[in-house]
């Protein structure tokens, strides 16, 4: 089974506190795509940034990672995100605040990949995702 690789993933990576050693451990050598959504997201990340060498760093970062595979977002994405939106509101949860990862969320669902992320309280309420969880390791002080 695909994995779909949450933003934090590849911002962790990017900060050399993930390996890709260590994503490839976790993915098992599974495909693994990117979203546009993660696009969009590195993408703000970069530009609001006030330092010029963090911009720099960051757009190249970013323009390896444009040469990933990508899960297109298309009606079907759109008709899934509506019904797991709905789902979560019906249970009394916020949705709204949590726009991206619906999408990302959305996509997975739509294209039976596993979600790798470290953030589950994101995810943990999405119905039908199949989560894949990790956790950095803790730095000595």
């Amino acid at each position: 089974m695909a994995f779909l690789m949450d933003t934090c993933v590849w911002i962790d990576v990017h900060e050399g506190l993930l390996a890709p050693a260590d994503v490839e451990a976790l993915t098992q050598g599974d495909d693994v795509f990117m979203s546009p959504v993660t696009l969009a997201e590195l993408r703000f990340g970069a530009e609001v940034t006030r330092n010029p060498a963090t911009r720099m760093r960051r757009l190249a970062a970013l323009q390896l990672l444009e040469r990933k595979p990508l899960l297109q977002i298309d009606g079907a994405t759109g008709v899934i995100f509506g019904s797991l939106a709905a789902q979560i509101k019906a249970r009394g949860r916020q949705h709204r605040y949590r726009v991206h990862d619906l999408w990302l969320a959305s996509q997975a669902v739509q294209h039976s990949c596993r979600l790798l992320t470290r953030n589950g309280h994101d995810f943990e309420d999405v119905p039908g995702l199949s989560l894949v969880l990790y956790q950095l390791a803790r730095r000595k002080p």
